[in-house]
């Protein structure tokens, strides 16, 4: 027993020491070390049930509903194995977006009393770490965090080009209307953000950019493994002035800014090789707050899709998608073509 406390105990503070390093080192090297810390520390039957081949199917099956998951949850995990996770996790995103993390599990303990949830459905442990192959500098491997409206796929693709993609961040509530965080709003900036765009448009703008006054239920891709452009439908980035264009692109950079400076860096120079001009925001539902509401905004290669409109319209779920990209398809397909068709 003394010696499992230790364990923890030095698991933590080897977690927290190595939290702020992971941010100084490329993403594929801090993931690959950080996985290899969490493992390390699992016993053969925690191992056996967070981990997965890269090939498996097992990779592909994402979602945000509070459901169980294959992998290894936090619940089942004893302080020094969830410091690991969280270090883990820490690797994978930008301060910014560990903070948005951790703030929308969080929300899981204000459902529960809300819905006065005796079955444990709501639960700020109930999210999965599961790694595919081995955590490797030279091999395909990847990772993922995920649980209700979090969820997170890294793939690592020989080590290193890493994948950040599909990528959802949800809030339930979207604010929190009494209480001791009465307010308080996990995913502020995306929506003020978006509506602050809207809002400065002039009136030839505004008919461009509203597709409907009536906001869908939900994003449309769902959770879809893979995901073709929408109906390049809004306004086109063309047609901003050069204000607009920069609040559409601080928009933008909020969702890519969610991941490490290097993956967030490659991100956005995806988004500019599309050519800025390519790029649509469409907005659908009210236009105030409190309204029912939903946008997107779409490139040639990403998708920004938020969706505020359950729960009278204090609930969100966004989502970031690569139509080549999700999963490193791009990248496999690259490497498949360069080491594999070259040899023939």
């Amino acid at each position: 027993m003394r010696q499992n406390v230790i364990r923890s105990i030095s698991a933590l503070a080897c977690a927290i020491a190595l939290a702020g390093a992971y941010r100084k080192t490329h993403s594929n090297e801090a993931m690959a070390q950080a996985a290899g810390n969490f493992l390390s520390i699992l016993p053969a039957d925690q191992q056996a049930k967070a981990t997965f081949p890269f090939d498996d199917k097992e990779r592909l099956n994402w979602h945000f509903i509070p459901k169980e998951r294959k992998g290894l949850p936090l619940k089942e995990m004893d302080a020094g194995q969830q410091a690991l996770a969280q270090a883990l996790l820490s690797s994978g995103l930008s301060a910014a977006g560990q903070g948005k993390a951790n703030s929308i599990r969080s929300l899981e303990p204000v459902l529960r009393d809300q819905e006065k949830d005796t079955r444990g459905r709501r639960d700020a442990l109930g999210y999965f770490v599961t790694v595919f192959g081995k955590p490797s500098s030279s091999e395909n491997w990847g990772w993922r965090f995920e649980g209700h409206h979090l969820a997170l796929n890294y793939n690592v693709i020989k080590g290193r080009a890493v994948a950040t993609s599909p990528t959802f961040m949800g809030s339930n509530p979207a604010e929190i209307k009494d209480g001791p965080r009465k307010g308080f709003r996990v995913l502020a900036r995306e929506e003020d953000l978006a509506r602050e765009l809207l809002m400065s448009l002039d009136a030839k703008q505004k008919p461009m950019a509203l597709l409907s006054a009536e906001a869908p239920k939900d994003i449309v891709t769902a959770a879809n493994v893979k995901v073709q452009p929408l109906d390049p439908k809004g306004i086109a980035a063309s047609k901003l002035s050069k204000k607009q264009m920069d609040m559409l692109m601080t928009l933008v950079g909020e969702y890519a800014g969610n991941m490490p400076e290097d993956l967030e860096a490659a991100r956005m120079e995806g988004v500019r090789k599309g050519g800025l001009d390519k790029i649509h925001f469409a907005w659908m539902g009210g236009p105030d707050r409190g309204q029912p509401h939903y946008y997107r905004v779409q490139g040639p290669s990403f998708l920004i899709e938020y969706d505020n409109t359950q729960n009278n319209a204090n609930h969100v779920h966004s989502v970031w998608r690569d139509f080549n990209g999700d999963f490193g398809a791009d990248l496999l397909m690259a490497h498949y073509q360069q080491f594999h068709l070259a040899r023939r």
